[in-house]
């Protein structure tokens, strides 16, 4: 286990850091998200994962910080595919217990993300390229109609209201951080079909979506200018959508789905 300066009572309660939130021994981190270090359920390689920041006074906040801790290392790929993850050692990290470790894979287990390995931990899916190519064929199915049913019946003023969250998502992309960017871009499509208003769409679609943005065991080298091209796609939809060109509208959605990072 890595040794860091330890932290007393006194000196995290100054810091506004609850004591819950700290990572055991760990202190004197910096760097994105203030990341402490894991280790691997072999012992073979360290990964790393964000650390909660704010005060968690319930299980359910406990678990919350952590499935959203979770959730950026699996799309940063600091967890790795293929890789098992003990409840345990991800607790001890946390300087919780494994508990709410354990609830918060638990929801990841039935995102696709991770499965269970009996007296072991969580491996991460492993997820190939026909995998990423059927989500893309039932979003398609599914959101294609959907999108131009609205490009046929929403007046062209309405499309305006979600310029600024196509906005936010080419902004979160110029940072180069996929999990701000993936936040952003559910952001823009949960806005989109909810001008359909069936909230059980909305829902579903947001599902396929999430289990879409986790990465695949073998993809090409990840660059900043994907999530750009990605995000410009909202903004060409948007103008699309605003003179109802049908035709660039199934084209844009489909293609958009096609070629998600």
């Amino acid at each position: 286990m890595e040794q860091g300066r330890p932290h007393t009572e006194a000196s995290r309660t100054a810091a506004g850091v609850p004591a819950q939130a700290t990572p055991g021994a760990h202190g004197g981190h910096h760097g994105r998200d203030e990341l402490v270090r894991g280790e691997h359920v072999h012992g073979e390689r360290p990964y790393a994962v964000p650390a909660p920041a704010r005060r968690m006074p319930t299980r359910y906040s406990v678990r919350g910080q952590v499935l959203d801790a979770l959730r950026k290392a699996l799309l940063g790929g600091e967890l790795i595919p293929g890789e098992v993850y003990s409840g345990p050692a991800l607790g001890e990290r946390f300087g919780v217990s494994a508990t709410p470790v354990r609830e918060a894979m638990q929801q990841l287990v039935l995102e696709g993300a991770v499965e269970v390995v009996p007296n072991r931990g969580f491996r991460v899916t492993r997820r190939s390229a026909r995998d990423l190519a059927e989500l893309a064929e039932v979003r398609a199915l599914l959101e294609v109609p959907v999108v131009l049913r609205l490009a046929r019946t929403v007046p062209a003023a309405r499309w305006a209201e979600l310029a600024p969250l196509a906005e936010a998502a080419s902004a979160a992309a110029t940072t180069g951080d996929r999990a701000l960017y993936a936040e952003a871009d559910r952001a823009f499509h949960r806005a989109l079909l909810g001008l359909a208003g069936n909230r059980q769409l909305t829902a579903v679609a947001e599902e396929l979506h999430r289990r879409a943005q986790w990465p695949a065991a073998r993809e090409p080298a990840f660059r900043c200018a994907d999530l750009v091209a990605d995000a410009a796609e909202h903004v060409a939809l948007l103008e699309a959508l605003t003179v109802r060109d049908l035709g660039a509208v199934e084209a844009l959605v489909r293609g958009h789905f096609t070629g998600a990072v």
